[in-house]
């Protein structure tokens, strides 16, 4: 079976851009992290004035949930959910781990940094290359075990990152799995295309922790930029602090403000196809600030990349051809927002 950190090996990232910097011992933006201003509004650095938008905020308790969740995807992309289950504490505790290997100095984190055709370890956004700036950023990616990252950083006292990175995967996968099941109602999909976006039967996932430390000039610098998520959804933990921002065609960008104990719940392209879009992408981007470090961590479902992914049956008209996941994956990682325009008919 092939695994999703396979499926990338298909398009390796040069060496140098996968090196982050060392943001500690920067009391300024260098030129090569400093983003001008574009004639296009998704890639302006600044809103002329950020738009504040009523992003929904579902309760997963609430009778309504699935109406509320099928008109949020339909119309946003994106929403925030309460009462899902996820311990707090554990929500804590990862961010706490995820602080305390981002706090390493820099030559301990290189010990594990990302190999050029590979998907796990700590480095830069795999976006990098597909812009001349760098971003504001360093990342750590888990697919499954994180022990043998863990062991050359912490050799005596790895267990605990290990079991609490475990826990948080495990409660992901519980809740990425009620979230699709409410999705999917609102399709009228086939059983065995909900068993396919659903089953956790060869399911592929990942685990993003993200710091963006604090920058002197925020405003000419950018953590993550402009993109939408690969794979079926993906739930973020933003860290209680303002970051993330989505752009909505006519207003801009505009900020999703955090919400205490709430999740970020967002589709992917890979969503976006199987609902020939009628579940909308989000194209997000996420800020810096000079107050402080921003934790977030994100969780990225996908299905098995050996099977296909394709509008689905109850469409008549569908928007985009069949493809395998792995294909789509790899076509993603070497042309990055075209691969979408790519694959429609």
């Amino acid at each position: 079976m092939t695994t999703l950190s396979e499926a990338y090996r298909n398009a390796p990232v040069a060496s140098h851009q996968i090196t982050p910097l060392d943001f500690d011992s920067l009391d300024r933006v260098p030129e090569s992290h400093i983003w001008s201003q574009s004639d296009e509004p998704q890639q302006n650095i600044q809103s002329q004035e950020p738009q504040e938008l009523s992003i929904p905020v579902i309760d997963l308790t609430d009778p309504n949930a699935l109406d509320l969740i099928g008109q949020a995807c339909k119309t946003w992309g994106i929403f925030q959910v309460i009462n899902h289950g996820v311990p707090l504490a554990l929500i804590k505790k990862v961010e706490s781990e995820s602080r305390r290997l981002f706090g390493l100095p820099t030559d301990e984190k290189h010990k594990v940094l990302r190999s050029a055709n590979g998907a796990t370890g700590y480095g830069t956004a795999r976006i990098s290359p597909f812009f001349d700036k760098c971003m504001w950023h360093e990342g750590f990616t888990i697919m499954g075990s994180c022990v043998e990252d863990a062991n050359v950083l912490w050799p005596h006292d790895y267990k605990n990152f290990c079991e609490t990175m475990d826990a948080y995967q495990n409660e992901m996968k519980l809740l990425t799995h009620k979230l699709l099941h409410l999705m999917l109602q609102t399709l009228n999909l086939t059983q065995e295309e909900m068993n396919w976006a659903i089953s956790a039967q060869d399911s592929q996932a990942a685990l993003q922790l993200n710091s963006y430390p604090s920058c002197p000039n925020p405003s000419n610098a950018i953590g993550l930029a402009p993109h939408t998520d690969s794979l079926l959804l993906t739930v973020l933990h933003q860290g209680g602090a303002n970051g993330l921002e989505i752009f909505v065609e006519g207003l801009g960008w505009s900020p999703v403000n955090p919400v205490d104990g709430a999740f970020v719940v967002n589709i992917g392209d890979l969503l976006h196809i199987l609902s020939n879009a009628t579940f909308q992408a989000v194209n997000h981007r996420a800020m810096v600030n000079q107050a402080k470090q921003r934790i977030s961590v994100a969780y990225f479902h996908g299905p098995p990349v050996e099977s296909v992914v394709a509008p689905s049956s109850s469409f008549e008209n569908p928007c985009f051809r069949s493809m395998l996941v792995k294909e789509f994956i790899s076509l993603k990682a070497k042309n990055f927002h075209k691969a979408l325009s790519m694959i429609r008919k």
